[in-house]
């Protein structure tokens, strides 16, 4: 069946809004996963569906996908046009260098904007045939190399529809599939030659295709509703019959389809006899339509008066609250974060803050903490913010950087049953409120306002209302759906209060850790531990640098955790105060001279009071060549009779003490200018290997980007040459069985043909001339006029030929007779 053009104003072409439209993506390789895919159609009814085929292409090369698909298929094949309007039972082929998307039930093409590498024209379609089909949208992802398509995927199924994915294992680029598949979100992976009977299979039992469900249910039906939120409720701890009826219906309905169970009753039992089922539905219901930027206009309206005024009255440092509910996989989240980032540049302040980001979806959670995502999200953000605020993936896709990473905390949290943050400035709570039912709305909002400062902000998504009896928030801007707390909140509700909150699994648990008793402790050991509990002393085993390997006795004394993150213990930073600069100046001339070290009357403070203290630090013989030197730090308490002599020393008068003083204190101040010395060493090695490291960075990421683009033009140019091949490898083929019909041909009709070029050399010929003209397989090249005809009194064969030649447009010559007709051939 050849393709067919069809004009968009054709009055002929009517649109039926009933019927699913599926769109297929591919890359390289895509188009033997077109033919698998068609093949598997039924040759004896029609499928009832309409297909937009979408491939890779390359911009300067005819495209011939729609002659090649219409060999696959029955059903008619055209090459869209602007404003063309689907029919069902109809297969519609992208033309080369164009943007397709879809809206009000015609296809629109458009001059591609993105450069020639980025551009991602799966995703825009399905993104376009999410948004205006909604639950009748299928996107099915083919043979391909890198991610389009993934998001065009999370769309189609945020709003109800279907999502299919090749099988890497039957792909020739599995690129495509595989970003598909590991999104979690793909209804259906299978080879393409089994796709269309099962997606034929699924809509002609989706409960989609049925009425909505009744206003009221029977009481059996009421049952088996009440066991699915049960078994949802034991699985996940969140409770889902206050939820719309209509969307868990539509949601369930999707299972029943997929399963191939024809009632609400077999699919109950299905579940308590499948825990896995009851995650996939339970994921199934928290499928979010998210993007970055999602509602451009909307989060213009942000940037532009929201959080200009929540920072113009904040003190440089002061905290900043945000709180992103139902964030799914962290896109709102993160576009959030770089508004507030990019206009707390624009001012030239630094602010604290702080965004909650939270979602009853642990595996939405987790992909949004992990901060990376597919190179499709360039078609949501713009080339400044994404080289300002993502890295590019050696491997592909983007990871958010950790300035704004930092910003952000993630939760997993329930909005009805866990406390809500306080003091906020702004609270986004987008596409949630959307499926609740009415109760649920009425005890969110009150809620926020109480979560909210005065004067804080509220943000729900364009489908979305706070209700029209509420006092306390007023609208800033009804399309974009953004509110004020113009006052103090009103309290909640009495029936929000008496909702019991609490997290599943959280709270402290009590772990006893029972430690082994040791083998029986020798008599040496006995008597060395009874000698150094006799004598009272402290120490501790630590590296050059302090850190601590082992310690002995009551060290309290001297020693104190330090402030700050846990880490490996410091003796020096864990040093009570009058010990730690002459801990660190006994350490480092220990190092130096690998003498002991010893100072006596040290005067450390210890709760409120001052002991003097005995130190002594020594370096450990016993430490073997090559190891790092250990040191063994001994620390001695004098007893307040003791003290005075502990300073003074045996035989010392006051006089010999003052001089002993000086010269410690001429001792700490050599030290000190030492220590200044080093310091401003290090300062300038540290500016200069800094500089360094600034220069080298720039240039490394310079060359990324240098690759990054190379690599995306070379991948981009590496698919276009693959499609391109594949399409000639078709026309090769095509053109051998054209070969193969014609020398079949010839040879069956027994006419004599002899083929010619140019200047009368022979070409070749067919079997029945050979009776004629003395000709063998060694003539083929040689002039005409060499070989002798069999044909009694005829000579003009070099005339004829000649003659020939002046005929024909190719260039060359074709002598033919058939043998009857010469009845004197000897």
């Amino acid at each position: 069946m050849d393709a067919h053009e069809i004009s968009p104003e054709d009055p002929s072409v009517t649109l039926d809004s009933g019927f699913p439209v599926v769109g297929l993506g591919a890359s390289a390789g895509g188009l033997a996963a077109f033919e698998a895919f068609f093949a598997g159609m039924p040759a004896d009814s029609d499928p009832g569906m309409a297909f937009v085929l979408v491939q890779h292409q390359a911009p300067d090369h005819k495209s011939v996908l729609a002659d090649i698909v219409s060999r696959f298929t029955r059903m008619p094949v055209f090459e869209v046009k602007d404003g063309t309007k689907l029919q069902p039972n109809c297969v519609y082929v992208i033309p080369p260098n164009a943007h397709l998307t879809f809206g009000n039930g015609k296809l629109q093409l458009s001059e591609p904007v993105a450069p020639r590498g980025r551009r991602l024209p799966i995703d825009s379609l399905f993104r376009s045939l999410a948004e205006d089909q909604q639950d009748r949208a299928i996107g099915v992802v083919l043979s391909g190399t890198g991610s389009d398509g993934t998001l065009g995927l999370r769309a189609i199924k945020g709003v109800g529809g279907i999502a299919m994915a090749q099988s890497p294992d039957s792909a020739e680029y599995d690129g495509m599939p595989s970003s598909a598949i590991a999104t979690g979100l793909v209804d259906f992976v299978l080879p393409p030659v089994e796709m269309a009977a099962r997606l034929i299979d699924y809509l002609s039992r989706t409960v989609l295709k049925t009425s909505p469900p009744p206003v009221a249910l029977s009481p059996r039906e009421e049952i088996s509703w009440q066991k699915i939120f049960g078994l949802l409720r034991a699985h996940s701890g969140h409770d889902f019959s206050l939820y719309k009826r209509n969307t868990v219906h539509r949601r369930i309905g999707r299972r029943l389809a997929l399963h191939q169970i024809e009632s609400i009753e077999q699919y109950v039992r299905y579940l308590e006899a499948t825990p896995a089922e009851v995650r996939a539905l339970f994921r199934d219901l928290l499928i979010g339509v998210t993007s970055f930027f999602r509602d451009p206009e909307a989060f213009l309206v942000l940037e532009e008066q929201v959080i200009p005024a929540i920072l113009a009255g904040k003190a440089s440092e002061a905290p900043v609250r945000v709180w992103a509910t139902g964030c799914s996989t962290g896109e709102e989240a993160y576009s959030l974060a770089i508004l507030l980032a990019e206009r707390q540049a624009a001012m030239k302040q630094h602010f604290g803050l702080q965004i909650f980001a939270t979602d009853i979806d642990p595996r939405a959670i987790e992909f949004a903490r992990a901060g990376r995502y597919p190179a499709s999200i360039a078609a949501d953000i713009s080339p400044e913010r994404l080289s300002q605020f993502f890295i590019a993936e050696p491997g592909g896709g983007y990871r958010v950087k950790k300035s704004i990473r930092s910003t952000l905390i993630f939760s997993e949290q329930n909005l009805i049953m866990d406390p809500p943050f306080s003091k906020l400035d702004l609270i986004s709570c987008r596409n949630v409120l959307i499926y609740m039912g009415p109760e649920l709305q009425q005890r969110l909002i009150p809620m926020f306002e109480n979560a909210l400062h005065p004067g804080g902000y509220l943000f729900l998504g364009t489908s979305e209302t706070i209700g029209a009896s509420n006092e306390s928030l007023t609208v800033v801007d009804h399309e974009a759906k953004v509110y004020r707390c113009s006052s103090n909140p009103r309290l909640w509700s009495a029936r929000f209060r008496q909702t019991r909150f609490f997290t599943p699994g959280s709270g402290p648990e009590a772990v006893a850790a029972k430690v082994p008793i040791g083998a029986k402790t020798s008599l040496r050991n006995l008597t060395e531990q009874a000698i150094l509990r006799q004598f009272g002393l402290a120490g501790a085993l630590v590296n050059p640098s302090g850190d601590i390997f082992y310690l002995h006795g009551r060290t309290g004394m001297f020693l104190e955790p330090a402030a700050g993150e846990a880490g490996t213990p410091n003796v020096i930073k864990m040093a009570r105060e009058g010990l730690g600069r002459e801990l660190a100046f006994a350490l480092r001339t220990a190092e130096s001279t690998g003498e002991t070290v010893r100072s006596w009357g040290l005067r450390v403070k210890t709760n409120g009071n001052f002991t003097f203290v005995n130190l002594s630090v020594s370096s450990l013989a016993g430490s073997a060549a090559g190891e790092v030197p250990l040191f063994f730090v001994l620390l001695e308490a004098v007893p307040g009779e003791a003290n005075e002599s502990a300073l003074l020393g045996p035989g010392d008068s006051t006089d010999e003490r003052i001089v002993a003083l000086q010269h410690e204190l001429q001792a700490k101040e050599e030290y000190l200018q030492s220590a200044n010395e080093e310091l401003e060493t290090s300062n300038e090695e540290l500016k200069s290997s800094n500089e360094e490291m600034q220069s080298m960075n720039e240039e490394l990421q310079s060359t990324n980007e240098e690759m990054e683009t190379s690599k995306e033009e070379l991948q981009s140019v590496n698919e276009e040459l693959a499609i391109v091949n594949s399409e000639l490898q078709t026309k090769i083929k095509s053109m051998t069985q054209v070969h193969d019909d014609m020398v079949n041909l010839l040879g069956g009709t027994g006419i004599g043909t002899v083929f010619l070029d140019l200047k009368l050399r022979i070409r070749r010929f067919t079997p029945a001339v050979t009776t004629l003209i003395n000709l063998i397989p060694g003539d083929v090249g040689r002039p005409i006029g060499h070989v002798v005809s069999n044909v009694v009194g005829y000579d003009q064969l070099e005339g004829d030929g000649a003659a020939g030649d002046r005929g024909t447009d190719e260039g060359g010559a074709v002598v033919s007779a058939a043998h009857s007709a010469v009845p004197n051939a000897q």
